[in-house]
C-alpha cells in the first residue's frame, strides 16, 4: 500500500528512469515531471511518456519553459553544433539555470500536492562537468525550499533525493536493469532523431555506451 508520494523529474534519459523505478521500488506513488524546455528535439519527450507509464508513475505532466529564449547552450540553439568530443572545463552542452528551474517547477508542484519528496537523476561521476549536477547544487537547493515555500516556513520539510549523484554509469545501469528498466526505450542523445535514433557521436552517447560497457550489458541503445 502507498503511504507516501514523490515529484520525479524525468527526462527521458537513462538517469531519469532509473531514478523513477527506484522511488517505485521505495514505494512511493510517483508524480512523473517532464519539461518542455525548447530542447533541439523532442524524442526525449516521447521517451519519457514511454517511460511513465512501463514503470506505472500515477501521473505524468509536461511543463514548457521557454529556455530557447535565452540561448546560450547547444541544446537550446540549433546555430550552436553539438560536441563531438569532451573538452576541458563546462562544455557547450551546459543549459543556464536548467536544473534549478526544473527542480523550481518540482518544488511547486511537490507543495501542492502536499509532499516534500523530490527525486533527481542527477549525477557527479560519469557526467559532463555540470554544475548543477553536484551535491553543493543540490544541498543549496534543499536549504532554498526551506525559505521560499508556504510549506517550509510553516515547518514543513523537503528532501531532494539524487540516488544516482555518486554512482557511476555502469552503476545506474545495473541498478536500472535490477529494477526493470527497459534502457531501450529511454533517449539520452543530444541530437537524437525524430524517431529518438541516438548519433553515437555526442558526449552523452559517449558516456551511455562506455556505460554499457563497464557494466558488461548489451547496449541496447538505437543509433542512427
Amino acid at each position: 500500500m502507498v503511504a507516501k508520494c514523490a515529484i520525479v523529474l524525468l527526462s527521458g534519459g537513462l538517469d531519469s528512469a532509473t531514478v523513477l523505478a527506484i522511488a517505485r521500488s521505495q514505494n512511493y506513488e510517483c508524480y512523473a515531471l517532464s519539461v518542455d524546455y525548447g530542447q533541439r528535439h523532442r524524442a526525449e519527450l516521447d521517451a519519457a511518456r514511454r517511460i511513465a507509464a512501463a514503470l506505472s508513475a500515477h501521473e505524468h505532466r509536461t511543463m514548457r519553459v521557454d529556455l530557447a529564449g535565452i540561448g546560450g547552450s547547444a541544446l537550446t540553439d540549433a546555430e550552436m553544433p553539438v560536441p563531438q568530443a569532451l573538452a576541458p572545463g563546462i562544455p557547450v552542452t551546459y543549459v543556464p539555470a536548467r536544473n534549478t528551474l526544473f527542480l523550481s517547477l518540482a518544488l511547486g508542484w511537490a507543495e501542492v500536492i502536499g509532499t516534500g519528496d523530490i527525486f533527481v537523476g542527477v549525477n557527479a561521476v560519469d557526467y559532463s562537468g555540470y554544475p548543477d549536477c553536484r551535491p553543493a547544487f543540490i544541498q543549496a537547493f534543499e536549504q532554498l525550499a526551506r525559505v521560499a515555500t508556504k510549506a517550509g516556513v510553516e515547518g514543513g520539510r523537503f528532501q531532494i533525493h539524487a540516488p544516482l549523484i555518486q554512482m557511476s554509469k555502469a552503476d545506474i545501469i545495473r541498478a536500472g536493469v535490477r529494477l526493470g528498466v527497459n534502457f531501450g526505450a529511454t533517449v539520452s542523445c543530444y541530437q537524437a532523431t525524430a524517431e529518438g535514433r541516438a548519433c553515437a557521436n555526442c558526449d552523452s552517447c559517449r558516456l551511455r555506451a562506455a556505460g554499457f560497457a563497464a557494466a558488461k550489458i548489451p547496449d541496447p541503445t538505437a543509433y542512427a
